[in-house]
């Protein structure tokens, strides 16, 4: 059909989704009139406040995406505060979190956890739709339901967008189902977030089913992905004479990114159905803007170049703030790359979720003797969860034998920091990596430290554990520490075990990664033994990926005997273990340059994806810069289990 141009990107909401179709054209942004513009408008607010109350959402969902939240927030926060529908609950919770507070996640968490089913299905839908899955525990639970339901492939859905395998698994199946509410809805998921390889069952699944409606959930997602066949019954849809078809064929067209749509969407934009008018006119504003990024892209930003003033920007945190920017903190050192040079802790924010990043402020000056560095930006609540107040830990450093770690916490986003609480409260030199402050599920804080007398008069350190349970207003020290051969048990890292036990896993001169476990919250620790990851000597970061459960271990994979250090930190690799650390997948290339060195990484989860730093540099370490790095999480998945 003349004027139909297919590309799979998808905007959902706030946040970027695209799926690659091989030789699918790029799509060009229709140009809109300020008339049919204001036009739009005009219908989305009536929109907003109608008395029907999904097509307000859907009203809302698009004021959102032109850039309007402030007026969503401001009509729906009243709203959901005297709601009790738990299904009503969840849609202004969605549309809340689509524009700018992603606090409102917390009310579909709750409403999945509840054992009323009733608003199960629209929380997972939810969920997806806001591409926040807290840390996934509900919804992996609801996938795994042995039938087929709207909530289990919601669920998946969620996860899916979070790159989870077995989540497409699900979807795949569910579209060759004969029930055609599970299968044109795993057609409308798939619309979103699979890509050509799916288009032979979605292909199947149209010519298998006649009802009209069912039929364009199939044709419609066959648009989604490039399917030119698709995008031609797209456009015959819009006159459909069902209005049900229409909503679809509106909604989809700019899922689609089909410029050739224009028209056909002017005109309903007079349609008698309150629901049609509001889809198309969301989708006019929105192919009036330039495509969206791709969700399988990966990119990478030196967001804090090094140079001859601050030769080292290293030791960095990410946390996600609740209205979905990015705080991004590092130290900047003064002249000089040596540890104990002049530094303080600067941050920047994000609006794009990295791509971009604002100026620079000075997040903590330097109150040390010689400097303050690596910082740990993170939540201080158990869980995923976007709100509550922030903890930022740091090292001040005064001496060779006075090294501290200190807490601050935001009540305001990040905006200003309370004052320092000293968290190592023994004399000492206290090595705290950056990123390293765990929450445990019991709301206990631990932060794990390597410790000397004085690390010039001896530089073997013993790793323990410093323990809050009153969120970081008092902290003592383990009652046991763990030690180990040569320099000891160096830069710990803490994490919890699916059965509550800690493991604490740290660097060594031995040529692997060395662990010991707790079973009582960090209070007492293990004898430490390697864990069969081979490492030179140089700090690994650990993390839970929230849709699948498994764990992240980002580190050097390269070791050489009898070099220094045990080799240098180059590659920076990744691999997931689905059984709690014992075995590895085949590693993940995230850095390659031999010329390069990386270390120092930190990991935090935004919308499907992992936000890294580290620093990046010559060996020599006359340059280190701080580099940002999102990564899909299927992308750590496609080697998993060989190739």
């Amino acid at each position: 059909m003349a004027g139909w141009i297919s590309r799979s990107a998808v905007f959902v909401g706030c946040w970027i989704v695209a799926v690659s179709v091989g030789a699918a054209e790029p799509a060009d942004r229709i140009e809109l009139d300020e008339r049919t513009r204001a036009r739009c408008l005009v219908i989305l607010r009536e929109g907003l406040d109608s008395a029907e109350f999904w097509p307000s959402m859907h009203a809302a969902e698009a004021l959102s995406a032109e850039g309007l939240g402030d007026e969503v927030r401001g009509a729906l926060g009243p709203k959901l505060a005297g709601e009790r529908d738990a299904q009503h609950r969840c849609g202004l919770a969605r549309e809340l979190a689509r524009a700018g507070d992603l606090a409102a996640v917390r009310v579909l968490h709750e409403v999945l956890a509840s054992p009323d089913a009733y608003g199960h299905a629209h929380a997972c839908e939810s969920l997806f739709k806001v591409g926040e899955i807290g840390d996934g525990v509900l919804l992996r639970r609801a996938m795994a339901a042995r039938e087929f339901s709207l909530e289990s492939l919601m669920a998946a859905a969620a996860l899916a967008r979070w790159g989870n395998p077995k989540a497409f698994t699900v979807l795949r199946a569910a579209t060759r189902l004969d029930d055609e509410v599970n299968a044109r809805t795993a057609a409308w998921i798939l619309a979103r977030v699979g890509d050509s390889s799916d288009l032979p069952a979605l292909r199947a699944g149209r010519d298998r089913f006649s009802a009209p409606l069912t039929r364009t959930y199939f044709e419609h997602a066959l648009a989604a992905l490039g399917d030119d066949e698709g995008g031609e019954a797209l456009v015959r849809n819009m006159a459909h004479e069902a209005a049900a078809v229409r909503v679809q064929a509106a909604e989809f067209a700019h899922v689609a990114r089909s410029t050739g749509v224009k028209e056909p969407l002017r005109g309903l934009l007079a349609d008698p159905v309150l629901d049609v008018r509001i889809r198309a006119a969301d989708a006019l504003l929105r192919l009036a803007r330039p495509g969206p990024a791709g969700r399988g892209d990966e990119f990478a930003v030196d967001v804090f170049p090094a140079d001859e003033a601050h030769p080292r920007y290293s030791e960095g945190s990410v946390v996600v703030l609740r209205d979905g920017r990015l705080l991004y903190a590092t130290t900047e050192f003064d002249a000089s790359s040596s540890d104990f040079a002049k530094a303080r802790i600067v941050a920047v924010e994000s609006l794009d979720e990295g791509r971009t990043w604002g100026p620079k402020r000075v997040l903590q000056e330097n109150v040390g003797g010689m400097n303050v560095m690596s910082a740990t930006l993170r939540r201080l609540q158990p869980g995923a969860s976007r709100e509550g107040p922030i903890g930022f830990l740091f090292l001040r450093k005064n001496s060779h034998s006075d090294l501290h770690a200190f807490l601050r916490i935001s009540e305001d986003e990040g905006a200003t920091f309370g004052p320092p609480v000293q968290v190592t409260t023994i004399p000492g030199y206290h090595v705290v990596n950056n990123d390293r402050l765990t929450v445990q599920s019991t709301g206990r804080l631990v932060v794990p430290a390597a410790s000397a007398a004085d690390v010039v008069k001896s530089d073997h350190f013993a790793a323990s554990c410093f323990l809050s349970d009153d969120r970081g207003k008092t902290w003592r020290r383990s009652r046991t520490a763990v030690d180990y051969a040569k320099r000891g048990a160096m830069e710990p890292e803490v994490l919890e075990l699916e059965n509550g036990r800690l493991l604490m896993h740290f660097r060594t001169q031995l040529g692997h990664v060395a662990v010991s476990e707790s079973a009582d919250g960090g209070e007492t620790w293990s004898e430490a033994n390697s864990w069969g990851v081979s490492a030179p000597e140089a700090p690994a970061t650990l993390r839970r990926i929230p849709s699948t459960g498994d764990l992240l271990l980002t580190w050097n994979n390269s070791v050489r005997v009898g070099a220094d250090h045990g080799g240098r930190r180059t590659p920076l690799t990744a691999a997931v273990s689905a059984d709690e650390g014992k075995t590895w997948s085949r590693p993940v290339s995230i850095e390659p340059d031999p010329s390069q060195t990386y270390a120092y990484t930190s990991v935090a989860f935004h919308r499907g994806r992992a936000l890294l730093t580290y620093y990046v540099g010559p060996d020599s370490g006359d340059r280190l810069s701080s580099r940002f790095r999102s990564i899909p999480i299927a992308r750590f998945y496609s080697r998993v289990g060989g190739e």
